[in-house]
């Protein structure tokens, strides 16, 4: 099993470091090449998407990624920026499902935000489509504006677009998701004002067909925003377009009690994937030894069931994070009264004490 370690920039090294520590006490056969990428990539190559990182990548059966970016790189011209680095691998591998799953431990209940009986038995899919969008679309840029009252101004633009295959396969995707779980869809969508997502919703509804047993919703994305904060357990799978699926992911990140506990999984149509925590780079905790690593270790537990057919060994991870909350260890993004503050390092050894 070869794994394409890419630890990235800021607090990525520390925590990938702590989820390879859980893979290797696993004792399971695996092959581990690192590699750089982001800021840490554009400092040694220029530029944050090496052809040996992207190889590499292409050559592996699943991608550990840890997080990229840095405040010093904002003024880089944008194809040179570190963030620019994780769209080519999602471009290039062809990464078009993100599973962001978000889950209340019974233990973090008390660190949500909201109240604990909204959150107690939370377990919620979200399902973004990551390729297309208008975080891919072209044509896009500056220019003088042709029309509009600003005419001859300055002007930036983006296209947000989708195609019918490319809607239809991340619809399958998560109907498919459902049926594994309790059999609901909510597809998430701007249908009453945006062109690209009518179409969305039409081409969701007839995939629909194919899954009678499935239930489905339509909900506009200012009102899943809403329902996410007021009735956040009436969700099951939650399928999105690209932009939305970034926000309410990060929204869904704070009902669990801290973005430092959801993993993600990034997956291709071979089933080849890139695990990664759903938080950035934390440039500003960057070498404290302070950050949370739980969701990198999650990561890998998707990695071990999703792309490398390990799904025992993925049940004693999570298990083992079960555990160590279970005993009151708590790094600082998700402290409680009467427990005990531990480090990046001294949780991922206590999640691999934990394995047995």
């Amino acid at each position: 099993m070869k794994i394409a370690v890419l630890p990235g920039d800021g607090i990525g090294t520390e925590i990938v470091a702590q989820a390879l520590s859980v893979l290797q006490a696993l004792g399971l056969p695996f092959e581990f090449e690192h590699a750089a990428v982001g800021g840490a990539a554009y400092e040694a190559h220029g530029h944050p998407l090496p052809e040996a990182t992207l190889k590499l990548a292409q050559q592996a059966d699943a991608v550990l990624f840890g997080a990229v970016g840095d405040w010093k790189y904002d003024r880089l011209e944008r194809h040179l920026r570190p963030e620019q680095a994780i769209l080519g691998l999602r471009k290039h591998l062809g990464l078009f499902a993100n599973f962001r799953p978000a889950i209340c431990y019974p233990q973090l209940v008390d660190s949500s935000s909201l109240k604990p009986e909204l959150v107690a038995g939370l377990d919620i899919l979200i399902i973004r489509e990551l390729t297309g969008d208008i975080y891919f679309g072209q044509p896009r840029g500056r220019r003088s504006a042709p029309d509009g009252p600003f005419a001859g101004s300055e002007e930036a633009f983006d296209t947000m677009r989708y195609s019918r295959p490319e809607i239809e396969r991340i619809a399958h995707v998560a109907f498919k998701a459902a049926r594994q779980r309790n059999n609901k869809v909510t597809s998430v969508d701007k249908a009453n004002v945006l062109e690209t997502f009518q179409f969305w919703k039409d081409v969701v509804s007839a995939v629909h067909a194919q899954y009678p047993d499935v239930a489905l919703e339509h909900m506009y994305v200012d009102n899943a925003a809403m329902q996410l904060v007021k009735r956040p357990k009436a969700f099951d799978v939650i399928v999105t377009g690209n932009m939305f699926g970034d926000i309410l992911s990060d929204e869904a990140s704070m009902l669990t009690g801290s973005i430092g506990m959801l993993p993600s999984a990034s997956l291709n149509e071979h089933g080849q994937g890139l695990y990664e925590p759903s938080h950035g780079s934390a440039p500003d905790i960057a070498g404290q030894g302070v950050a949370n690593p739980l969701a990198t270790i999650l990561s890998a537990a998707m990695m071990l069931r999703f792309s490398l057919g390990q799904p025992e060994a993925a049940a004693r991870i999570e298990a083992a994070v079960k555990t160590v909350l279970e005993q009151g260890l708590r790094t600082p993004d998700i402290m409680a009264p009467g427990c005990t503050r531990v480090g990046t390092a001294q949780m991922g050894a206590a999640v691999r004490a934990a394995l047995g």
